[in-house]
């Protein structure tokens, strides 16, 4: 299984995360877990994803994902499980 971990980030707005869901399922990205939480008017949010089935290369999903933030006012990341693996080995 190939994973990836998205982070959304930004002034809280209805929809995030339905625009978010909308463009993993458009792309057969399946959410494995997911942590959303507001403090203070702002939005942060967390998902791990399986991107095995993915319809689409990682960094043409990266790239539309940040599209997709922008489009809401949001920043969004999506960088691979690895990324943060190997970090922990230092």
């Amino acid at each position: 299984m190939k994973k990836c971990i998205i982070t959304v980030v930004g002034k809280d707005t209805v929809g995030i995360i339905a625009r978010v869901c909308t463009y993993l399922a458009e792309t057969n990205i399946n959410v494995l877990d997911i942590s959303q939480t507001i403090v203070n008017g702002y939005f942060n949010m967390m998902a791990v994803v399986d991107v095995t089935t993915a319809t689409k290369e990682i960094a043409a999903v990266s790239k539309e994902l940040e599209e997709v933030g922008l489009g809401i006012g949001v920043t969004i990341h999506c960088q691979r499980e690895e990324i943060f693996e190997k970090m922990h080995r230092l």
